[in-house]
């Protein structure tokens, strides 16, 4: 198909026949890890829904062809959707049991370029009337702009979490199921926050009342923390916005509205749930605020760090040694971002950024060693970076435990 925006491949591939399966790619999506996935994951019950005939175990791996667009990158091709079903055939023990896209032609897809790695990918299955699957079309964002646009679309897409987004419905949560120990009733939310919705702060705050975890190390306590802070959040806005739903909307403009709310809402709370988090473990550990860092400082003026150490005054002391400054951004993602905090923090030269994206490819990671960041990234996540990159990436543990060392 000829070339178009995003704005309008996103018009044409919405509505009642479209189905968005929308995630950011990992390292092992794209084999930057070194990986044989040969395809993005997609979540298997997510397939078998697009695909209802291979959802069975009485033939060994069931499978259907398709044709797939990648309309961004002007690509086409047949693929196979697969159920791999060894574990009821050959190999009860350690056979497979799992649903994978494959055939997407190698390192010349878009989907499987190492340089895609953590960016925004839209894949829009276009639904039959006998209600299957029958093509889908694929849109790999380019750039942050792309990303900004399609994010105001459905909301943040965070690593590791995909959104399945029908674009003609409020994709809410219907009840408290399936939910986890996190997840509210509705008798379980001060009122409070029924009236008006709770900060970032709040929501933070009670993901540490109910996972409290003082016995985990520092990147083990980040990530579920923010899990659990993600399912009150979702708990709270159902319990908030299925009222005005169901309630109706008298013009299409109070829909939008209404609409633009929630999503707005959920990317303030994505853009600022890591930093919140790790400042509340930075006190847990022993830093003290003011003494041992700084959260939002000014550096120079215009600009804000998210976190500077030992403190904003030492910073801005000349005769503190610069070699004792440190400085820590956070973002969830990095892909095209890191490169906004090159220039904060001037006395500072080598950059600590704090991330979640599952893996970066070997050519950004040079461009960011070339620049001087360095990435800090939770243990678990180590594992989805390409092997050569793992020994240069530090824990958030071991960058906490250098603080100590600088600092007390």
């Amino acid at each position: 198909m000829p070339t178009m925006e995003l704005t309008d491949w996103l018009d044409e591939f919405s509505g009642e026949r479209f189905v968005w399966y929308v995630k950011r790619l990992t390292a092992n999506d794209t084999q930057a890890n070194g990986s044989h996935q040969a395809g993005p994951h997609v979540a298997k019950e997510f397939l078998f829904r697009l695909f209802p005939s291979i959802a069975r175990r009485d033939i060994k791996n069931p499978d259907v062809r398709f044709v797939l667009h990648v309309d961004s990158h002007a690509d086409s091709r047949e693929v196979r959707a697969v159920y791999y079903n060894n574990k009821f055939h050959d190999n009860p023990t350690g056979g497979r049991n799992e649903a994978r896209i494959t055939g997407f032609g190698g390192s010349a897809s878009a989907l499987l370029d190492a340089e895609s790695t953590g960016a925004i990918a839209i894949l829009a299955f276009e639904m039959g009337d006998d209600g299957a699957a029958t093509e889908c079309h694929v849109w790999v964002c380019r750039h942050e702009t792309e990303e900004d646009i399609v994010e105001d679309r459905v909301g943040p897409v965070e690593p590791g979490k995909a959104v399945i987004w029908p674009p003609v419905q409020l994709a809410l949560p219907t009840g408290p199921a399936p939910r986890s120990s996190c997840y509210l009733d509705d008798s379980e939310i001060p009122s409070a926050w029924l009236a008006k919705f709770p900060t970032g702060s709040q929501l933070v705050a009670k993901s540490i009342e109910l996972r409290p975890d003082t016995a985990l190390n520092p990147d083990q306590r980040v990530l579920r923390r923010r899990a659990c802070e993600y399912e009150i959040f979702l708990s709270v806005e159902r319990a908030v916005e299925m009222p005005n739903i169901q309630a109706g909307f008298g013009t299409i403009d109070d829909f939008v509205a209404r609409a633009q709310s929630i999503l707005q809402r959920r990317k303030a709370r994505a853009g600022r749930s890591l930093e919140l988090h790790t400042r509340e473990i930075f006190i847990e550990e022993g830093l003290k605020e003011h003494e041992h860092f700084s959260a939002q400082p000014e550096s120079e003026s215009n600009k804000r760090p998210d976190f500077i150490f030992p403190s904003e005054a030492a910073y801005k002391d000349g005769s503190f040694p610069a070699g004792k400054l440190r400085m820590l951004a956070v973002k969830t993602t990095c892909k095209d971002r890191w490169r906004q905090i090159v220039k904060e923090a001037d006395r500072i030269d080598e950059k600590h950024l704090l991330t979640l994206q599952e893996g970066v490819s070997e050519n950004q990671f040079q461009e960011m060693v070339d620049a001087k960041v360095r990435l800090v990234v939770p243990a678990k996540i180590i594992e989805s970076y390409p092997k050569s990159i793992r020994p240069h990436l530090q824990t958030l543990e071991s960058f906490i435990a250098d603080l100590r060392i600088l600092y007390f």
